[in-house]
């Protein structure tokens, strides 16, 4: 590709390599570990546990589809048997912005609770941890506690039931909501708010559409690969990683055409927490970084923004990183460690691009518009020179680029010229 030919952009410095020092404190401080609890039906074994942990109240976020499918039946079950207390504030849409998030808090004091069981995707499992903090350091607004350790005083607990395999948020130590104001996300950094506990119960997940299982699944793929390509990279979070890629190429095919498959259900589930254990520790790259502007900017929900981006981002990444791809490729179950490095590196991004086809991702976003492409570029390459160990650094030109190949075929000519220019 022309891309491997231009020169790589310098490093961050300043302000820049400052803020990234003070993202890598995640890689050295104690990180909690949530209780497992793995299978079908243990949501409800949550339910008991929580049950006799002696909270006055609990607050279940979630949304209303999970209510009206009747996902938390067993769940509310298992506390109503142990004599638990609970309220159910089930708003939560995707990205969940500062206001709806403000509603929660609210919700929270009106209800008198006292701890948080999360219910549903990243949305759910984000929003919780953000009412985590907030409840916590009373006075203080979402967008003062955005950052790294900004609550002075520990969040309340939360627990945790992700009804997707795709985002690890009941592992990680981030909550990411949407700013509507500013067309952007707002994440909240803290070892405090990973979940005491967490159910992954692939019954949850078996009614799950097509389409949402593909964009999920691929969130996860982006997470562990990001994860073991970047330079923060350690023999466990390599392990992570590299468990989690092998057990999504097994198993999201399957998940995706058999939805009610509860054996690959169960181990995309568990691809999902070791790919959040594992970025958790390593961080992610630029695909997070573009995928976050065009979630900010368009609402794209992040796991489809992840999945188109990856593979032009792997490509641009290459020429630094075959090792890593050719170990990914051999995991992968596309090659032998007997293989030519180089081969095995285009064999595992270009499965990459056949599996987004497989699932129906589109090659190209429908909402990008050409004269955007600066500033979404300007912003994503912000974010990871202040923020990631990516393994190479794009210039404003470069990651412009890799954002138009994206463009929508639909596209004016006019516009794409314009935006080449």
């Amino acid at each position: 590709m022309i891309l491997d030919l231009i020169p790589e952009a310098p490093r961050a410095t300043g302000l820049s390599a400052l803020m990234k020092g003070a993202g890598m404190v995640t890689r050295f401080l104690p990180i909690p570990r949530p209780t497992l609890l793995v299978g079908p039906g243990s949501s409800g074994r949550l339910g008991q546990a929580v049950a006799g942990f002696g909270h006055e109240k609990l607050m279940i976020v979630t949304d209303a589809m999970i209510v009206k499918l009747g996902l938390l039946k067993g769940l509310t079950d298992a506390l109503e048997a142990g004599g638990a207390q609970y309220a159910v504030f089930d708003e939560i849409t995707p990205d969940a912005p500062i206001p709806l998030v403000e509603r929660a808090i609210d919700f929270y004091r009106a209800e008198g609770c006292d701890a948080i069981v999360a219910v549903g995707g990243g949305s759910s499992m984000d929003a919780a941890k953000a009412v985590a903090v907030a409840i916590a350091n009373p006075g203080k607004p979402l967008r003062k506690l955005a950052g790294y350790f900004k609550g002075l005083r520990n969040p309340v607990p939360v627990y945790a039931v992700p009804t997707t395999a795709g985002t690890g948020s009941e592992v990680t130590v981030a909550a990411v909501i949407s700013d509507p104001d500013k067309e952007s996300k707002l994440v909240i950094v803290d070892t405090r708010i990973v979940p005491r506990m967490a159910a992954l119960d692939p019954a949850l997940m078996t009614g799950l559409p097509p389409h949402i299982t593909a964009a999920t699944g691929m969130d996860a793929l982006t997470h562990a690969v990001e994860s073991f390509v970047g330079k923060w990279a350690t023999d466990y979070t390599d392990g992570l990683g590299l468990s989690a890629v092998g057990l999504i190429f097994e198993n999201l095919r399957t998940a995706y055409h058999d939805g009610g498959n509860l054996e690959a259900r169960e181990k995309m589930a568990l691809a999902s927490t070791y790919a959040g254990m594992a970025f958790t520790r390593a961080n992610v790259g630029y695909v997070h970084a573009i995928a976050h502007q065009f979630g900010g900017k368009y609402h794209t929900p992040h796991g489809l923004a992840n999945a188109i981006m990856l593979p032009h981002v792997l490509e641009f990444s290459a020429p630094k990183i075959g090792g890593r791809l050719a170990a990914l490729a051999v995991r992968a179950g596309l090659g032998k460690e007997h293989e030519n490095e180089r081969t095995l590196a285009k064999k595992f991004i270009a499965a990459v691009v056949e599996l987004n086809r497989e699932l129906g991702i589109p090659t190209h976003l429908d909402a990008l518009r050409a004269e955007d492409i600066p500033a979404l570029a300007k912003a994503a390459c912000h974010e990871a020179e202040t923020g990631y160990p990516v393994p190479r650094y794009m210039t404003q030109r470069q990651c412009e680029d890799i954002i138009r190949r994206v463009l929508p075929p639909s596209a004016p000519p006019e516009r794409r010229r314009k935006a080449a220019a």
